[in-house]
C-alpha cells in the first residue's frame, strides 16, 4: 500500500503544485467523523494508483491557509490537482465510485 504523506501550508507549494503527477488532497480534521470514514478508501486509492497519482492529506485544523485559499468550507474535502491546477473537487462522504471516477478522468 502506498503511503499517503501529511502536507502543511508551507509545504503544499512544492509537494502538490510541483508535483510531476497529479495529486489528491484529502482536507481532513481528527475530530470529522466522515473524515475518518473515508480514510480508508483514500489509503486505498493510494495503492491503487501508485505511480499515476500522489495521495496527501493535509489538517485543515493546523494549516488554515490553503483550505481557506482553495473555498474549503466542508470537510471531507477531496481537490485532485493536475500541473499546478484544480481539476476536480469531491465535498462530503461519497462512494469510491465517485472518487475512482473523479481519478480516472484526469489520470487517464
Amino acid at each position: 500500500m502506498a503511503d499517503v504523506q501529511q502536507v502543511s501550508d508551507d509545504t503544499f507549494h512544492s509537494e502538490v503544485l510541483q508535483a510531476p503527477v497529479p495529486v489528491l488532497i484529502d482536507f481532513w480534521a481528527p475530530w470529522c467523523g466522515p473524515c475518518r470514514a473515508i480514510a480508508p478508501i483514500v489509503e486505498e486509492l493510494a495503492g491503487t494508483y501508485g505511480g499515476k497519482l500522489k495521495v496527501v492529506k493535509m489538517n485543515v485544523d493546523d494549516n488554515p491557509d490553503t483550505p481557506q485559499k482553495y473555498g474549503v468550507r466542508g470537510i471531507p474535502n477531496l481537490i485532485i490537482f493536475k500541473g499546478g491546477a484544480v481539476q476536480e473537487q469531491i465535498v462530503g462522504m461519497v462512494p469510491k465510485t465517485q472518487l475512482v471516477k473523479a481519478i480516472e478522468k484526469v489520470v487517464a
